[in-house]
């Protein structure tokens, strides 16, 4: 979906609504929403509201408008409104939606409402719809647009100059044509900017481009979105396994899935969601948190198990159950480090087969280095709290082996999780602070016991 870019008075809009809010003056309101600011905005105000206040700015809001901020708001949110939708009043707002964008959200719609939607579209564009959503969201096929304007490689500028001004407007981000077989095979691209300057009697095939290589439809999202990083697209063509034009991916598109990433992995390590909704009700917020509290409080009894092994040993030295925290937490924040590295260089594609072994041995002795460093230091410190050197050198030779063993953990837990086909964002963080908790108290507790029994 695109959208003007908003001007700099957007944000003092925004205030201002905000102050009508609050001083309960509607008519204002009304006059913000549906007068200054754009589908963007509006999308975004409804997501930062509170239910009841989002329910009343959607109650104010034109219906001509709904359609257009529908296209932009979040899925949860957005689902919340469709539920209060019928058929045609689907039908009546997504007219205007570019074929990704309606894909998205029939997903979304029960069955019937769903069914009735597609019945209601020409054949041409129920075609179009139905092929984007037989593929898999997170792929190019369900990331695609199939509005695309292709050209043969046999006709002149002239002649393509002609067929563009037979169109009232090209689809948006159109910043080349795609060149194709009668097959309609992919064959290469005509950028614009080399189209305008080329004389009218040069074929396509003389000044286009073939050296751009289409994306396969079955690609994943996220490796979509690194090939335009890397490339500095702005659109880019789908095939399908026959080589085939089915599509094409904009730069809009990509910068979705680019934040939806950054959110999946900031979020999934303290075990939410990304398409929750921040202004959700209590009850809800709670039920969805309750989850990976009881999983941690799991975690966090097994490592209880480990310190209750060593009871009698911290009966006798009281000094133990004083220093212990400090080996898992160190443990705990040298794994992260490692972990966090490592799934962001496996979302951007430069963590794989060919460099995990160095990057293992480099995690393996950075670990050791900070392993000496921190055991020196906090050796020291507990020698001169305690007055005991033997502890000092107990939880020097623990936090040497807690930081190692957390930074290989945190190297080579997220390639596991991912062999495993279970999310290394997810399920990471969870299994690396109880296996660094667990690590950390045996090793502090276990030497502790062979040195004072």
């Amino acid at each position: 979906m695109t959208e003007t870019y908003p001007k700099n008075k957007a944000r003092a809009r925004l205030r201002s609504l905000a102050e009508a809010l609050d001083s309960g003056a509607l008519a204002q309101v009304s006059r913000i929403l549906n007068e200054d600011l754009t589908p963007g905005d509006i999308a975004h105000l409804l997501e930062s509201s509170p239910p009841k206040e989002r329910r009343l700015l959607w109650s104010l809001m034109d219906r001509e408008l709904e359609g257009d901020v529908l296209a932009y708001i979040d899925d949860d949110i957005r689902a919340e409104f469709l539920a209060d939708l019928d058929a045609q009043d689907v039908i009546e707002l997504t007219e205007d939606f570019e074929v990704d964008d309606l894909a998205d959200l029939l997903q979304q719609l029960p069955e019937s409402i769903y069914r009735e939607v597609l019945s209601s579209m020409d054949e041409h564009d129920r075609q179009r719809v139905e092929e984007v959503l037989s593929y898999p969201e997170d792929s190019a096929g369900g990331l695609m647009n199939t509005d695309v304007v292709t050209v043969r490689p046999d006709i002149t500028v002239d002649v393509v100059l002609r067929y563009l001004r037979m169109h009232k407007q090209l689809p948006p981000m159109t910043d080349s044509l795609i060149v194709v077989s009668r097959k309609d095979e992919y064959i290469g691209i005509l950028p614009i900017t080399r189209l305008l300057v080329s004389q009218p009697a040069a074929t396509v095939r003389e000044i286009m481009r073939t050296d751009i290589e289409p994306i396969p439809v079955t690609l994943l999202d996220r490796e979509v979105a690194n090939l335009f990083e890397r490339y500095d697209l702005v659109s880019a063509p789908v095939v399908d396994e026959r080589g085939r034009l089915v599509g094409r991916i904009t730069v809009d598109d990509v910068v979705d899935v680019i934040r939806e990433d950054a959110d999946h992995e900031i979020l999934s390590m303290a075990g939410l969601d990304e398409d929750d909704d921040m202004f959700a009700p209590i009850v809800q917020t709670a039920k969805n948190r309750a989850v990976w509290l009881g999983i941690n409080l799991i975690t966090a009894f097994v490592a209880s198990a480990v310190v209750g092994m060593f009871q009698a040993t911290i009966d006798k030295v009281v000094a133990l159950a004083v220093l212990m925290p400090i080996v898992a937490s160190m443990g705990g924040i040298a794994g992260s480090q490692a972990l966090t590295l490592v799934i962001r260089g496996m979302a951007t594609g430069k963590v794989g087969s060919s460099n995990l072994g160095w990057l293992i041995n480099r995690e393996f002795v950075v670990g050791v280095l900070n392993g000496l460093l921190w055991a020196v230091v906090v050796a020291i410190a507990a020698m001169v709290w305690f007055d005991d050197w033997t502890i000092g050198a107990i939880i020097a030779s623990a936090m040497l082996i807690n930081l190692t063993i957390a930074a290989l953990s945190g190297t080579v837990l997220p390639v596991v999780l991912k062999a495993l086909k279970i999310d290394p964002a997810l399920a990471g963080g969870v299994i690396l602070t109880t296996l660094t908790d667990v690590v950390g108290f045996m090793s502090f507790l276990g030497l502790a016991t062979l040195v004072y029994s």
